[in-house]
């Protein structure tokens, strides 16, 4: 069935857009990426590159200029340092939103898939085979700016399913997916990170209960929902997406650390037998943000982890899926780390480890901080 002739992807240069571009280039469509900086790979036939912010309206309205489809996919602020610039997070998330479902209105684009997070209902508390059916998790309870913008995004873009277009032709049709975390080879954003705490050293403990289960979603099973998302916007479909959220993942709950194991080990290292409570852990990620807030506009360093990254790792959350499939057709596909660590295997990765005295170090600082902390926390208040 034809999607459409012409797609847009917002940020379409990142490790999924790039993948979703690809997926449709195949299927015959042209496609434009929306991105601040090219791909680093080569752009195959009917792919096009547009340089452009979603946070500046004018270049968001001219790249969707005779487009039929819009796959939202850009944003900012999902993790690590990124997480801490609230300005930046509430420009590229809301602002950028708001100008891609303006320009859609105005240029009489008729369809918009908005990649969501399963954080706009997750926010620490454990959550057991969810549905759609759960509320938004009220804005102030987010503990961090990323998850309270996508959160308002999400509510802006389903709102706006329905709208009049400019030009006459009809209503511009929307949906959400919330994906789980995206891992796949050449994934640039979490798992280059992980292996270098794995190689310096750093990754010495695990955290949070073994039964512990939270999810993951592989990139080509993130392609195939998007498509479908796209699809059951359309007349032939019923428009059954339209005003939709859906939850998406591999639909396999596994712990967080138990889930990386194979890549720990498969790269050559010892998989940590020490763990650590949560709490702890917590601790640490609050101290670290704090330093950061302190000293990050001199030196903006690589937080070890954020407090939601401890929630995202270490809580339980996963979502059931049966709305995806039912709705959607979503089927997804079985994938393991197996081709995870041959991509890095083959670039260098695991043969030896690397001098871990500067990360023994750092975490060495971070444990006495988070101790002290919590030694502090018992004193008496001074005239109480």
């Amino acid at each position: 069935m034809d999607l459409a002739q012409s797609v847009l992807i917002t940020g379409g240069c990142g490790y999924f857009g790039y993948r979703l571009a690809t997926s449709l280039q195949k299927k015959g469509f042209k496609v434009t990426l929306l991105d601040t900086a090219p791909p680093s790979q080569e752009l195959p036939e009917n792919v096009n590159f547009v340089k452009g912010d979603v946070r500046h309206y004018a270049q968001v309205e001219k790249a969707v200029t005779n487009v039929d489809c819009v796959f939202h996919i850009a944003s900012y602020g999902m993790s690590g340092r990124e997480q801490l610039n609230w300005q930046l997070i509430e420009a590229v998330n809301v602002q950028g939103t708001q100008n891609i479902l303006k320009a859609c209105t105005v240029h009489g684009v008729s369809r918009l898939v908005y990649t969501s997070t399963f954080n706009v209902v997750f926010g620490g508390q454990v959550i057991e085979n969810g549905d759609e059916s759960l509320p938004y998790l009220p804005l102030h309870l987010h503990p961090d700016h990323y998850s309270r913008t996508k959160s308002l995004a999400e509510m802006a873009v389903l709102k706006a399913n329905g709208t009049a277009l400019c030009n006459g032709s009809g209503v511009l049709r929307t949906c959400a997916l919330r994906p789980a975390g995206i891992y796949g080879p050449g994934e640039t954003r979490h798992l280059p990170r992980i292996v270098s705490y794995i190689e310096k050293g750093i990754f010495r403990f695990v955290y949070g209960k073994p039964s512990s289960l939270v999810e993951f979603v592989h990139v080509d099973n993130l392609v195939s929902a998007h498509i479908l998302a796209a699809e059951a916007l359309m007349a032939e479909k019923q428009h059954r997406s339209a005003g939709q959220a859906y939850f998406i993942s591999d639909g396999q709950p596994v712990n967080n650390f138990e889930f990386f194991r194979p890549l720990v080990e498969g790269l050559g290292y010892s998989f940590p037998k020490l763990r650590l409570p949560i709490t702890l852990i917590y601790y640490i990620a609050f101290l670290t943000e704090m330093i950061h807030y302190v000293i990050g506009p001199v030196y903006n360093f690589q937080p070890l982890l954020t407090r939601t990254e401890v929630y995202k790792t270490g809580v339980t959350h996963y979502f059931s899926m049966s709305k995806a499939m039912s709705e959607l057709g979503y089927k997804p596909q079985k994938y393991d780390l197996n081709e995870v660590v041959e991509w890095f295997k083959s670039r260098g990765h695991g043969r030896k480890i690397q001098n871990s005295g500067l990360g023994q170090f750092i975490l060495n600082i971070m444990f006495l901080s988070a101790f002290a902390a919590v030694m502090l926390s018992f004193l008496p208040v001074a005239g109480s």
